[in-house]
Formats: C-alpha cells, sequence, structure tokens
C-alpha cells in the first residue's frame, strides 16, 4: 500500500472513530483506489463496517464478498455479511455466514464470539419467524375458505326465503324472525369454526417456556453452542470464554477454570438447535 494510501486509510479510521462514517466510506474507497497492492482485504472490510452504520446493504455485502474472495479466513467479513445479510431479509444466508464468523473466531481466540453468537440467534429466529408467517397464511387461507362456504349457505338460506315471501306470501315478521336466525346460525358457526382452528394448533395451546438445562447460568439466554466443564455444568461457550478472559473461575462454583477445560456439549446443542428450530421466540425470551 502506497504512503498516500496508508494516510487515507487512517483518515478513514479517524472519521469512522467520531461518527463520521460517510465521511469514512469516502477515504477508504480513495484510499483502495490508489493503492498499488489490489490484494488488501483491509479496505475491504473496513469499507463494509462503514457502509453498515449508513444501512447501505447491498454495497456492504459487495465489500465483504470482495474481502472474502482476497482472505478467505476474514472473519469480520463473514461478522459484516451475516449482518448485512440479515438486514435484508435473507435469514438462511446470514446464518451461514454468521456461523462461519463465530468458527473463525473461536480459531482466533477473538473477543467477539457474544456478538457473533448473537447473529446467529437472530438469523434462527428470523428463520423460524419466515415459517411461522407462512404457517399462519396456510391456516388463514384454509379458514377464509371455510368461512366464505358457510357465508355462501347462508346467502342461499336467504335467497330461498325471499323467494317464500314473493310466491308463498310469508308475512313480514315471519320472514324477519327467519332471517334473523339464519344470519344468528351462520354467525354462531363462524366463532365455533375460528374456535376449533385456535383449538387444533398446538402452537395455540402450548405455554412458551424455555427448558431451564438450555438457559446459560451466565447470560440467562438460550445457548447457541453449550460447553461442559470437568464439573459437569455446562455454559454458552461465548458468554464462558467472555467471563475466563476477566476470572479463570468457574462463574458458579468459583473453582479453578481454564479455556482448555472446555468441552463441547454436542448433545445438548442439538437439543437447543432443535428447540430454537419450532420456538424461534426463544432468542428473546
Amino acid at each position: 500500500m502506497t504512503n498516500i494510501a496508508i494516510v487515507l486509510k487512517e483518515e478513514g479510521n479517524k472519521s469512522f472513530q467520531n461518527g463520521d462514517y460517510r465521511g469514512a466510506e469516502g477515504l477508504y474507497t480513495r484510499a483502495h483506489s490508489i493503492q498499488k497492492d489490489p490484494g488488501n482485504h483491509l479496505l475491504f472490510t473496513n469499507r463494509a463496517f462503514s457502509r453498515i452504520k449508513l444501512q447501505a446493504w447491498d454495497a456492504c455485502i459487495d465489500d465483504c464478498i470482495k474481502s472474502i474472495e482476497l482472505h478467505q479466513t476474514n472473519m469480520k467479513a463473514y461478522y459484516y455479511l451475516a449482518q448485512a445479510q440479515l438486514a435484508l431479509h435473507h435469514p438462511n444466508e446470514a446464518l451461514s455466514s454468521a456461523l462461519t464468523a463465530y468458527e473463525l473466531c473461536l480459531q482466533s481466540n477473538s473477543s467477539s464470539a457474544s456478538n457473533i453468537s448473537s447473529i446467529v440467534l437472530q438469523a434462527k429466529k428470523e428463520k423460524w419467524e419466515v415459517r411461522e408467517r407462512e404457517r399462519i397464511r396456510r391456516r388463514s387461507e384454509l379458514l377464509r375458505e371455510l368461512e366464505d362456504d358457510l357465508e355462501r349457505k347462508a346467502e342461499l338460506e336467504l335467497e330461498e326465503l325471499r323467494t317464500r315471501m314473493d310466491l308463498e306470501g310469508l308475512g313480514e315478521t315471519d320472514a324477519s324472525e327467519e332471517k334473523s336466525e339464519i344470519e344468528f346460525s351462520n354467525a354462531r358457526k363462524i366463532q365455533e369454526l375460528k374456535s376449533i382452528f385456535a383449538i387444533a394448533d398446538p402452537k395455540y395451546l402450548q405455554k412458551r417456556e424455555v427448558p431451564d438445562y438450555l438457559i446459560d447460568n451466565i447470560s440467562f439466554a438460550i445457548m447457541h453452542d453449550p460447553v461442559i466443564t470437568r464439573t459437569g455444568q455446562s455454559y454458552d461457550r461465548a458468554t464462558v470464554l467472555e467471563h475466563l478472559r476477566h476470572s479463570e473461575t468457574d462463574p458458579l462454583t468459583r473453582e479453578p477454570l481454564h479455556r482448555e477445560d472446555l468441552r463441547p456439549n454436542l448433545a445438548l446443542r442439538q437439543v437447543c438447535a432443535d428447540f430454537l428450530e419450532e420456538n424461534g421466540w426463544a432468542v428473546d425470551w
């Protein structure tokens, strides 16, 4: 990178720190345009972060992809990419990017594990919300069709009543009573139909509660990547690693605990994943 490009990059960093994200984006762009090293991935990553702040999601994704092409283990690029994809409501792609960032984070012993884990959970939640909206839409379509059938049946009965009034001379008082009875009966049937649909939906009866064994005892949130200690206590990896940066003790027992003592709790991890697959709301529990 030329001296001028380095100066522009440093000025871009200062602008970013001062909250001038538009200015930082422009300086990173100028630095990239004059640098002699087209393979430098850092300018793409820095500009991507500026574009996140500007909510320029498509441009951010472009920068992240270019940065990853130049440096395939660029954790920040995957992290920023996941955030942009999530903002554009692409939860499947966001989850893939976030999981890659998470694995790279663990390999590099970065302090970003907690933040990236949060993006993983948000992507899982949005995936669930997409499925939930589709389920409700299909359920609503069926309910609407059945309601329409009841409405058509009631309209036929009212048409027959009008015909009887014309041909048989049915009195207005009697006709009014029959009309009210038809309308009342139809309204009652529609209400019963809605009640049946509600009761038949398992989610209608299910109490929204996260089992205690899925909860991290540090953050009190549902775990994404549980690990187990030598004493059998499970924690979310991201939160216990952050705890160990400040105190190498078990958060509950206060016994000595080191990063090397942690082992993946694969069985619990699968249980957490299965629970979130069906209960995306638990991310915000």
